[in-house]
């Protein structure tokens, strides 16, 4: 499967499976104040319902960032996420359950 590829005219902040927070998570000294998502794999999703996923469901949501964030997030801070963090995160995810060319990046502008 193929990466999509950033653009030259495309910012580190504006990849895809980028997501700028609104508020913070602060971890100890360190502060997130943006996380990258990856497309998961079949074995991320193990254990959960590819519909809860696909309909957004914050139980599975909560279940799956931790394997596919960098930072990898944490279930409590996933939790504590405002909810227009947690919906930009869970967007970026419904965008990967997109068939290739139909994903926001690869449309044309």
């Amino acid at each position: 499967m193929k990466e999509a590829a950033m653009s030259e005219d495309t910012t580190p902040d504006e990849a895809p499976g980028m997501v700028l927070l609104s508020q913070p998570i602060e971890r100890g000294e360190q502060v997130i104040t943006k996380v990258q998502l990856r497309e998961p794999r079949a074995g991320e999703m193990r254990g959960l319902s590819m519909v809860d996923v696909a309909k957004l469901d914050t139980d599975a949501l909560v279940k799956l960032l931790p394997r596919i964030s960098n930072p990898p997030l944490l279930a409590q801070e996933i939790e504590a996420l405002r909810s227009c963090d947690l919906f930009a995160l869970a967007t970026e995810i419904a965008n990967f359950l997109l068939p290739e060319g139909t994903r926001p990046e690869s449309l044309p502008i």
